[in-house]
C-alpha cells in the first residue's frame, strides 16, 4: 500500500475546517471549502482522483447534467461499484474538490472505484487538462448564459475539447448535430451515441429548431416545428422510442425495454437514455442488464430538478430553468391545471447575467391559469414578459422569502410548482426547510 502524500493530510484538515466554518455561518452545499483547498494545494484534485481503479467519468452539456449524473451514479452503484460524485450539483472544479473532502479519510485516501462528475462546460476544459477522464458523456448544446459562453459554437468547442482529452470512451447525442459532429475529430476513444426515435423527436427541439420556429411565427405549433436536419444515419446504442405517462420505452442494443421512472418530465426520460448509453459503454460485457433497468426505475429526481416536497399536505415541485429550451421543456412536461405557479428569476453569476433569453420562451401555456407570483431579482422583468403573453400575474415580489411565504399562505389547499433559476432554487430550498423536511446536499 502506497504511503499518503505528505500534503494530503494538511489539505484535508484545512478543507474540513473550512467546511465546518461554512456550516457554522449557516452555509449549505457551499463550494468554499473546495476553493480553499484548490488555492492551498492545486494538485489535490488530480492526486486524489488518480487513486480510482476505474477512473473518472465526466458529464457535461447545456441541459440535464445534474439529473443525468445522478442517473449514471445510481446505475453504477446498482452494479456493485463504489461511486464518488459531486452530488450537490456544484459543477466547477472547486465543487468537485469540496465533494471529495467528504469522501476521503484524514490521509486523503479515497475509498471508491469510480468518480462520476458533473462539470460546467467551461470549467470542464480546465479539469480535463489536469485530470484526463476515462469516459465522457456530452449531452447537448443550447444557448445558455450568453454573458459567459458567447454564441453556441463556442460551447460546442468546449465540449469537443472535453472529448479530445478523454481516453477510453465518449458518448454523444446523435440528435444534436453540433455534438454528434465531435466524433469526426476523435481518434483514440471509443465513440457511441444515444438518440431519439421518429415518434418522439418533436418533443425535443434543438437550439436551431427553436429559432426556426420563432422565425416561422407564432401560428406554427411546436409539435410541427421544422427540424433543421434529419438525424444522421448513425447507429445509436440507446434510443428513446416512446414516451408514456411516468416513463418510456428504450431500444437498447436491439432490445425493447419499457420502464416507469420516478423522475418526471420528458427531458428526464431522454436523460435516462444518455445514462444507459454511458454505463453500457463503461462496463461493456460486465453489465447486469436486468439490474441496470431496476436501478434506473428507482432514481429519484435530483434536487431542484423536478424535486417534489410536501408542504402542509400538498405537493410543491421545484423545476430548475436556465435557458429557453429548458424552460420550454419544463412547461410542457408538467400539467398546469389545478396547480398554483410561482416563477423565481435571479441573475447572479451562477444563473447568467443576461436574462434576455426569457423573451425566447413561449408562456402561453400558463395563460389559462395565470401565475400567482413572480419573485427574485428579476421579478418585474418576468412579470412584464408574462404580460406580453397575456398571462395574468397575481403579484411581483423581489424578496424570495416574502414571496414564498405569501405563495404558500395564499394557496393552502392547492398543489404548487415553482420554476426557478439556480441561485433562486438554492435560496428557496433553504427557506422551505421551515415548512418541511428538505434534504441537505452539503
Amino acid at each position: 500500500m502506497s504511503l499518503p502524500h505528505p500534503r494530503s493530510l494538511a489539505s484535508v484538515a484545512l478543507g474540513r475546517a473550512a467546511r465546518l466554518a461554512t456550516r457554522f455561518r449557516g452555509g449549505s452545499g457551499s463550494a468554499f471549502p473546495g476553493l480553499v483547498v484548490e488555492r492551498a494545494d492545486p494538485h489535490f484534485l488530480a492526486r486524489t482522483l488518480k487513486q480510482l481503479p476505474r477512473g473518472v467519468v465526466v458529464v457535461s452539456g447545456t441541459n440535464g447534467k445534474t439529473t443525468t449524473t445522478k442517473m449514471v451514479v445510481e446505475l453504477l452503484r446498482g452494479q456493485g461499484l463504489r461511486v464518488v460524485t459531486n452530488r450537490s450539483g456544484s459543477n466547477f472544479t472547486r465543487g468537485v474538490v469540496a465533494s471529495l473532502l467528504g469522501e476521503v479519510n484524514a490521509f486523503g485516501r479515497l475509498r471508491a472505484d469510480i468518480a462520476v462528475l458533473e462539470l460546467d462546460e467551461a470549467h470542464a476544459v480546465h479539469f480535463v487538462r489536469a485530470v484526463r477522464p476515462q469516459y465522457s458523456l456530452l449531452l447537448n448544446v443550447m444557448r445558455d448564459q450568453l454573458d459567459r459562453f458567447g454564441e453556441i459554437d463556442t460551447t460546442a468547442g468546449l465540449l469537443r475539447t472535453i472529448a479530445e482529452h478523454t481516453s477510453d470512451g465518449v458518448v454523444l447525442n446523435r440528435e444534436d448535430h453540433r455534438v454528434a459532429a465531435i466524433a469526426d475529430s476523435l481518434q483514440g476513444p471509443e465513440v457511441s451515441f444515444f438518440g431519439l426515435g421518429p415518434a418522439v423527436k418533436h418533443h425535443f427541439p434543438s437550439d436551431d429548431d427553436l429559432h426556426s420556429e420563432s422565425e416561422a411565427g407564432a401560428d406554427e405549433s411546436p409539435d410541427h416545428a421544422s427540424v433543421s436536419a434529419e438525424a444522421p444515419l448513425i447507429p445509436a446504442e440507446v434510443v428513446l422510442s416512446e414516451l408514456s405517462p411516468g416513463g418510456g420505452t428504450f431500444l437498447v442494443g436491439g432490445d425493447r425495454i419499457s420502464t416507469q421512472l420516478r423522475v418526471t418530465g420528458a427531458y428526464n426520460t431522454y436523460n435516462a437514455a444518455a445514462a444507459l448509453a454511458l454505463v453500457r459503454q463503461a462496463l461493456g460485457p460486465d453489465v447486469d442488464f436486468s439490474r441496470l433497468i431496476e436501478s434506473l426505475a428507482q432514481v429519484a429526481p435530483a434536487f431542484g430538478r423536478g424535486e417534489s416536497l410536501t408542504v402542509h399536505g400538498q405537493p410543491l415541485d421545484l423545476v430548475l430553468v436556465k435557458n429557453p429550451a429548458g424552460f420550454r421543456l419544463g412547461l410542457s412536461s408538467f400539467p398546469q391545471q389545478g396547480t398554483a405557479t410561482m416563477i423565481s428569476i435571479n441573475d447572479d453569476y451562477a444563473d447568467g447575467r443576461d436574462m434576455s433569453w426569457l423573451w425566447d420562451v413561449s408562456f402561453e401555456v400558463l395563460a389559462d391559469h395565470g401565475v400567482a407570483v413572480t419573485s427574485g431579482v428579476r421579478a418585474y422583468d418576468m412579470a412584464l414578459r408574462l404580460t406580453y403573453d397575456q398571462v395574468d400575474v397575481g403579484s411581483a415580489e423581489p424578496d424570495l422569502s416574502v414571496a414564498l411565504a405569501a405563495f404558500i399562505a395564499e394557496n393552502p389547499d392547492t398543489p404548487k410548482r415553482i420554476y426557478c433559476t439556480y441561485t433562486a432554487m438554492l435560496a428557496i430550498r433553504r427557506q422551505l426547510a421551515a415548512y418541511t423536511e428538505v434534504e441537505d446536499f452539503a
